[in-house]
């Protein structure tokens, strides 16, 4: 007899989201474990971006729960934040700093001390050996996007929330993105992402989870597989 699943460390149970008038889900509940990858589809207005963010508590559900370890995550706050490294479309790099100044501001926010010699090799290892010391407004967008990126290689939060972090990066990039994401998960972590690039890494024997877009307010069909 096969061994009972351990309990997840992130559970969604019964969540509804709605975007004004339209319901974009309804009774949606999964559990993402340590070690998974959850690959989150569907195409544009099917609510994946709101599913994110309402998994890092930057929005509430108008219905349903989610669990962080069996607790809500309202109720953590704080405790839940530090559990959580969450990339979202826009880079969150302050034009004026550069990448190393960055790199310490988002440790700071972290609540999470970092010495400048682990962020200085985490900024190489991302491909930007050289440009530390540039203002970020001088970097081209995949360069920001890597100063962004950085935080991965850094973050020692388990649950990584990734909404599109293959886009604007090149090929060299997005081969490093899918190494630190199987590095992150084979270390015991948990991987949530979305991204609309056919990568190897959502290819594999991972978690599913399709959102399908609603032409009314009916709440839109899910799948989890």
């Amino acid at each position: 007899m096969s061994a009972p699943a351990p309990n997840p460390l992130l559970d969604v149970d019964a969540l509804t989201c709605r975007r004004g008038d339209r319901r974009l889900f309804s009774g949606l509940s999964f559990g993402v474990q340590a070690e998974s990858l959850l690959h989150v589809r569907g195409r544009n207005g099917s609510g994946k971006t709101t599913l994110l963010r309402t998994l890092c508590g930057l929005l509430r559900p108008d219905e349903g729960e989610i669990r962080w370890r069996g607790e809500n995550i309202r109720a953590l706050a704080e405790d839940y934040n530090r559990n959580l490294l969450y990339f979202g479309h826009l880079n969150g790099i302050k034009a004026d700093l550069t990448g190393l100044e960055n790199l310490r501001v988002a440790a700071t926010l972290d609540q999470d001390p970092l010495h400048d010699d682990d962020m200085l090799d985490a900024l190489e290892r991302i491909g930007l050996a050289g440009f530390e010391d540039l203002p970020t407004r001088m970097l081209s967008q995949g360069q920001k996007k890597r100063v962004a990126l950085a935080r991965l290689i850094l973050s020692k939060a388990p649950l990584w929330i990734l909404d599109e972090p293959f886009t604007a990066l090149d090929t060299d990039a997005v081969d490093l993105l899918q190494t630190l994401i199987a590095e992150h998960v084979a270390g015991g972590g948990a991987v949530v992402l979305t991204t609309h690039q056919e990568v190897a890494l959502t290819r594999g024997e991972i978690q599913r989870l399709t959102l399908g877009a609603a032409d009314s307010d009916v709440g839109a069909p899910v799948d989890v597989f």
